[in-house]
Order: C-alpha cells, then sequence, then structure tokens
C-alpha cells in the first residue's frame, strides 16, 4: 500500500537478488495530495515487459517514498514482531541516504513477491524467519538507500546548475559550496523524474555513521514507551464486530453439531457460524463473544483425535530412543568400534516437553470485504503471501484483491509462521459466513493461545560417549526422538532420507573433533500440532549435546572449558567466543562462597554464541545471577539491538528450562493461563553481559542464537551447586525426582 504523500519518488527492487538487478522507479503522481498509483520506468530493457504497466502498489511495491515534508517512509519486506528488524532496516537506508534520523519511519510492506520474495527462502515466498532479516536486507536496501540519495542529488544538481559532484549531504539535507541548500522534501518530485542509477557505490565502513553505532537509539522507541504503537490488538474499524473461537479440546477432533440458541439469546451476541477451524462466537464487543461462549454446547467428533497424554508419550519416546534409529543426520567414522575399545563410556537420557511460544499479544486478526470488492486483512503477516492465497480461495476473489495491512505484532517466536493461515484464515472465514456486512477481528483469549496448538515439539535424546585412557573424546553418538516440523506441510520436501533438518540442527554439526559419530533421527507420529519455536531444534539440541559434554568431561576429569577449547580448531569462530566470555567471567578466578559456574557454546542461525552462568542455591533449587555472553553475529548493524536480543534469549530460554511445558491428559492440554503455563518472573531474571566479537563479516542471525546455550549453561552449572545432573525439563522436574 502506497502511502499518501504529496511529492514522492519510490524506488522498488526488481529481484529479490538485487547485486544481479537494476532499481526500477516509480513515479508518484504529485500535487493533489494524494497518491494515485504510479508507472514504472525500467532501468533494465530485460525486465521492462515484466514491470512496464499501469498498476498500484500490489503489482509493484516500492522500498522507500520520500515525501514534499521530508519524511523518509521504508517499506519493509520483513515483519515487525519486537526483534528489531525494521529498526536495523531503516539504519541500513538511512545510512546510505544519509537521511535524518528523526524523519524516518517504517512501515510493513505485503503483495509483491518479486520485490520482497525471501532470498533465504529462495526468492520464491515473502516471510520473516530463520533470523533472516538483516542478512538478507544488508545489500538491498543499503542499495536502495543510495540509489535515492543519488536521484536527489541529481535533481539538486540540475536545480541549482551545479556539478552533482560539489553537492554535500547530510541529515537529510544537500547543500553546495556556493551556500544553496535545501531539505529532501524540496527536491522529491524533482528526483522522481531523475534516471535510476544503473550501479550505485556503497559506503566504505569507515565512513558509516549509523551502522555499527553502539548508541543510536531506535527510532520507534517514543511510540512503544508512550502507548502510541499501533498492533492488531488496538485496530477498531466502523461497526467491527469482535469473534471467539471454540477449538476441539482434542487434537485432530472436528465438530459433530452445536447448539447456540442460549448465546444467541445473550445481549451483544450477534451470531454463531461453524468454520473448518472451529466455532466461532460473534459478538458486538468482546465481552459479549466470551459470554456467548460460555453457552454454546458442542459435540465432537473425536474419531482421529490424539487421545495419548504426555505419560504415556513420553514411555513411547524413551522406549524408541534406545532401539535403532530410523534414519540417520550423520555417520563418521566407526562409532561401533570406537566404543568397544573405549576406556571409557557415558551414557545419558534427556528428555524435552512440548511448549508454547506465549507471545505477550495473544492471535488476532481482522477481516473485511470493502466497497470495491477487495478482501482487506490486518494481522502479524509472518507469510503475508501465504495469507493473501489463501484469504483469496476462501474469498473467491483473485489473489490481487487481497490487500494486507501489515501490522506490528507483540512477540511472534515462530507463531505465526504457519502455511494454513490460523487466525487469518479464521477471520475470512467468519467474516464470509457472516455475509461480509461487517468487519470481523478474531482475537484468540490467552487460553485459546495456550491450548490450541502450536508448540516446539516434545523430545527425547538419547546419548553416548566414549574416552580413551587419555581422557580424549573418541565416538559420540545421539539418537533423537520427536515429532517432524516440516513433514506434511509445504516444506515437507526439505526432510531427504527421513531426516528433518529442524529435528537434528544443532546435533548434526556439532564443532568439535570427534573422529567417530553418529546422529541418529525417529519421527513420531502424534496429532499434536506442532511449529518452528525460537532457535527451533538448536533448543533442545544444544542443551543435549552441551549438557551432555559436561558428564564427559567430568567422566575424563577436566575443565569442561579446556575440555571444549581441545576440540576446537584456536582461531575458530566457537573457540573464539568462549574464550572471550570465559575472559570476562573471569573463569580461572575462584567465585565466592556460594556461587557456580558453567559453560555452554553453540551456532544457530549463522551466528555462535558462548554463555557462561553463574547460580547460587535456592532452597531445594538454584537462583541464576549471572550470565556473560559472548556473540560472533558478523557485523553488528545495531549493537544495541545485538545486546538486546541475547538479552532476550537468554530471559526467553531460561524461562522454558526452568519452568515451562505444556502437558497433556488423556490428549487435553492442562495449562491455560500464566498461571500454569509459568513464564519467567521478573525477579528470576538475571544481571546479563553481552560482548560482541568485532567482525567484518556480513551479518547473520540474531534473534534467536541467544537461546540455546543458556539452558546447558546452567544445568551445568546446577550441576556443580547440587551435584545433581538435569536431563528432565524443566528444572523442577529433575530437582524434585
Amino acid at each position: 500500500m502506497i502511502p499518501k504523500l504529496m511529492q514522492s519518488i519510490t524506488l522498488p527492487v526488481a529481484r529479490a537478488e538485487a547485486s544481479r538487478r537494476q532499481f526500477l522507479l516509480g513515479a508518484l503522481a504529485a500535487g493533489t495530495g494524494v497518491a494515485i498509483g504510479y508507472r514504472i520506468l525500467s532501468a533494465s530493457p530485460a525486465l521492462a515487459g515484466e514491470a512496464a504497466t499501469e498498476s498500484g502498489s500490489h503489482a509493484f511495491s516500492p522500498y522507500l517514498t520520500i515525501g514534499g515534508d521530508g519524511k523518509v517512509t521504508v517499506l519493509s519486506s520483513q515483519f515487525e514482531m519486537g526483534q528489531g528488524s525494521y529498526n536495523g532496516i531503516a539504519t541500513l537506508v538511512a545510512e546510505e541516504l544519509d537521511a535524518d534520523w528523526s524523519a524516518i519511519d517504517v512501515i510493513g510492506a505485503a503483495g509483491n513477491i518479486k520485490a520482497y520474495g525471501n532470498i533465504a527462502f529462495g526468492g520464491t515466498m515473502q516471510g520473516t524467519g530463520g533470523s533472516t532479516s538483516m542478512s538478507t536486507s544488508w545489500e538491498r536496501y543499503r542499495k536502495a538507500g543510495a540509489a535515492a540519495r543519488a536521484m536527489l542529488v541529481a535533481a539538486a544538481a540540475a536545480e541549482w546548475g551545479v556539478d552533482a559532484a560539489e553537492i554535500a549531504v547530510e541529515n537529510g539535507v544537500l547543500s553546495h559550496p556556493s551556500g544553496k541548500s535545501g531539505g529532501f522534501g524540496a527536491f522529491a518530485a524533482k528526483a522522481a523524474t531523475m534516471p535510476v542509477p544503473a550501479d550505485v557505490k556503497l559506503k566504505e565502513p569507515g565512513d558509516w555513521k549509523l551502522i555499527g553505532n553502539a548508541e543510536l537509539k531506535r527510532f520507534d522507541s517514543a511510540r512503544k514507551a508512550n502507548g502510541t504503537e499501533q498492533y492488531t490488538i488496538d485496530v477498531k474499524l466502523l461497526g467491527m464486530l469482535t469473534a471467539v473461537m471454540i477449538h476441539p479440546p482434542l487434537f485432530g477432533a472436528k465438530a459433530k453439531s452445536f447448539d447456540a440458541s442460549a448465546a444467541r439469546a445473550i445481549k451483544g451476541v450477534v451470531d454463531v457460524v461453524e468454520t473448518p477451524r472451529g466455532i466461532a462466537v460473534v459478538g458486538e464487543h468482546m465481552w459479549a463473544a466470551i459470554k456467548g461462549r460460555e453457552a454454546v454446547t458442542v459435540e465432537w467428533d473425536e474419531r482421529g483425535a490424539e487421545k495419548r497424554g504426555t505419560p504415556e508419550l513420553m514411555s513411547t519416546y524413551r522406549d524408541l530412543a534406545g532401539k535403532t534409529p530410523a534414519a540417520f543426520a550423520r555417520k563418521d567414522g566407526d562409532t561401533d568400534a570406537a566404543f568397544t575399545s573405549a576406556a571409557k563410556v557415558i551414557e545419558a537420557t534427556f528428555e524435552f516437553p512440548y511448549l508454547a511460544h506465549a507471545a505477550l499479544e495473544p492471535l488476532n486478526a481482522v477481516a473485511r470485504r470493502n466497497d470495491d470488492g477487495t478482501i482487506e486483512i490486518w494481522g502479524g503477516h509472518q507469510l503475508p503471501d501465504v495469507y493473501q492465497n489463501l484469504a483469496s480461495e476462501i474469498a473467491g476473489v483473485p489473489v490481487e484483491k487481497v490487500r494486507l495491512n501489515v501490522m506490528k505484532t507483540g512477540g511472534s517466536f515462530g507463531r505465526r509462521a504457519v502455511f494454513d493461515g490460523d487466525v487469518v484464515v479464521e477471520a475470512v472465514h467468519v467474516a464470509k459466513a457472516l455475509g461480509f456486512r461487517a468487519p470481523v477481528k478474531v482475537q484468540w483469549t490467552r487460553e485459546e493461545d495456550t491450548r490450541a496448538g502450536r508448540y516446539r515439539p516434545a523430545y527425547v535424546h538419547r546419548l553416548k560417549a566414549g574416552i580413551d585412557e587419555a581422557g580424549k573424546l573418541v565416538a559420540w553418538s545421539d539418537h533423537i526422538v520427536g515429532q517432524s516440523i516440516m513433514a506434511k506441510t509445504a516444506w515437507d520436501g526439505m526432510v531427504q532420507n527421513g531426516v528433518d533438518p529442524t529435528s537434528v540442527e544443532g546435533a548434526n554439526n556439532l564443532p568439535y573433533a570427534i573422529a567417530n559419530q553418529t546422529v541418529g533421527l525417529t519421527t513420531t507420529d502424534v496429532r499434536v500440532p506442532v511449529l518452528w519455536w525460537r532457535s527451533v531444534g538448536s533448543t533442545h539440541t544444544a542443551f543435549a549435546a552441551e549438557a551432555f559434554l559436561d558428564e564427559v568431561a567430568e567422566a575424563a576429569g577436566r575443565d569442561p572449558l579446556e575440555f571444549r577449547l581441545s576440540m576446537l580448531e584456536p582461531d575458530s569462530r566457537h573457540a573464539t567466543v568462549l574464550k572471550l566470555a570465559a575472559e570476562k567471567a573471569e573463569w580461572q578466578k575462584p567465585l565466592p562462597e556460594g556461587r557456580f559456574r558453567g559453560v555452554a557454546v553453540a551456532e544457530s542461525f549463522g551466528s555462535v554464541v558462548a554463555q557462561i552462568a553463574e547460580v547460587s542455591v535456592d532452597g531445594d533449587g538454584i537462583k541464576v545471577e549471572r550470565v556473560v555472553a559472548a556473540v560472533d553475529c558478523g557485523l553488528a548493524i545495531n549493537p544495541d539491538q545485538v545486546r538486546a536480543q541475547v538479552e532476550g534469549g537468554i530471559g526467553f530460554g531460561l524461562s522454558a528450562i526452568l519452568g515451562e511445558e505444556i502437558t497433556l491428559t488423556d490428549g487435553k492440554v492442562d495449562q491455560g493461563n500464566f498461571d500454569m503455563y509459568t513464564p519467567l518472573r521478573i525477579d528470576a531474571m538475571p544481571k546479563v553481559e553481552v560482548h560482541i566479537v568485532a567482525s567484518a563479516n556480513p551479518p547473520s542471525g540474531i534473534g534467536e542464537p541467544g537461546v540455546p546455550p543458556i539452558g546447558p549453561a546452567v544445568a551445568n552449572a546446577a550441576f556443580k551447586a547440587l551435584g545433581k545432573r538435569i536431563r528432565v525439563m524443566p528444572f523442577a522436574k529433575s530437582l524434585n525426582a
């Protein structure tokens, strides 16, 4: 959707692989104060046939606009859910544009895979995930800023009759030694008529003012602090109705029949309708819908439902873990022979429960049909083109008639990246069932958000290690048992030879020099819906590997830090972050009485993070007092944001390992709200120090890599404090066993 600006230039890119394609210019009509569309001018003849059509923003959306007031609006291909992607992308544009940071804003963009296809996903779909926002934006958004700057300079040079090389740009102002100067807004309209540069030169690192600036504050901090930032939960449209869902109590069950007569008699209840995903109770407001829901009785068809509880499932998993894996993700050397000749063999079993995403803002979406026949949807569109296609099918309109408003979201952690559309699909279904007579917001309650799926899968790891007489690790095996996230989804093709890469990541690429090792996988068939959860497979693989590695180090009589470093190349990224964390935590210095340390390191999403946790004994348990983290995430675009993400990842990971779990009784989820599903409380958050490895490499992921090391680091410290190994999550289960 093109912002309504008086005088604008728009700068789109034709393909995800920006380095191989030229920028295209969309010139907005000016003079009326309303954007009425734009025409495509191609700088590349090869693209002329693809793009040279009269069209609205749906057919070709820009990367940025500059208004007559000098305001720069960046259109982000990446979804903002609190991780700071908007801020990072704004930094890239503003750096090359030499814009005034206070005049920058960012909005979500959708509807054009050519412009916004995620390179990490092959460019075939727009999506935010896998901590790829900065790595995929790094080049294309800098080029967008640089090209827009060049066009503004060309416009000013033509206006002033001077050489463009003599014009300086700083903080949104163009100036010339003659004394002539003007802001971006004064040249925006003329810049729209300038040729698009065929090539742009990006700044050298020594000239950066914003990239890498640790003092740069987020452009949206004020809005978040004063409560004016808008989320889907804040959307209020004229005549809007609110719907709440009744989902099946068992996964795989379906509605057979329902009686809504009592519900319809409640004041404020508008209707009760059936959708493919459950029963929707529609009210004039949320309270009426909730009261109506309480009055509906539903008969469920449970013939295809999952009816096993957590004890039965985990017992099956443990049994499978003791058998031969169904598939292998890694086979190096001869582990059988190495175990036979080992001086000592150590074995352990680790168990991980289902986990909810538990984002602050429960799932929601708003749908309406406009007078022009378009379907408009407000929501946390993490996979926008997927949702457009689904909405198109439901509403029976062409996909170009589905318009998405990409809202900022109060957390996702992977929850809004679903291929069946979830709440977005529900909103369109409910609006359609009502004949599209009014806008409809479907708002899940916290209980619905917790009980209606999707979860980080439950897993069991059976590990075995062999050491020789010298205390060297000579054999390693890890048998992983759990559900596949990718199987039977749009990502099914990623499952190769029976191995879902998300089940084994972090286990099949251990950085340590172990001559003989195997990683096996047995994928289970369970009807509980699962989904990626912040740091995906590494949430369990890093814990199992790094906690077990400490057990092996103890059996070998070696210091756990020294043991790890002995199996790493001295200058490797893993060794570098381990040594930095150890230095900052003063690993070799004795701790005060009652304090204990543990270490862990993990690589995920292209970044490597080491953490040293410091704990104290708290009754029968432990209290995490301090965490020292060292991170190599390539070049840190926003160092303050990197620290914030690592701090948040540590809190998120601690929350999971200390007290969170989703359990089932006869197939039904036991937890509903934060009284039973217990995220980390503020008084349990430790002091966190984050140290960033200086790097000239392109940026890699940071939204997720802070999560995996915290669990094993704390577990390793807890063993020193309590003399007990923690192998069953959450910690309370192991400590109370």
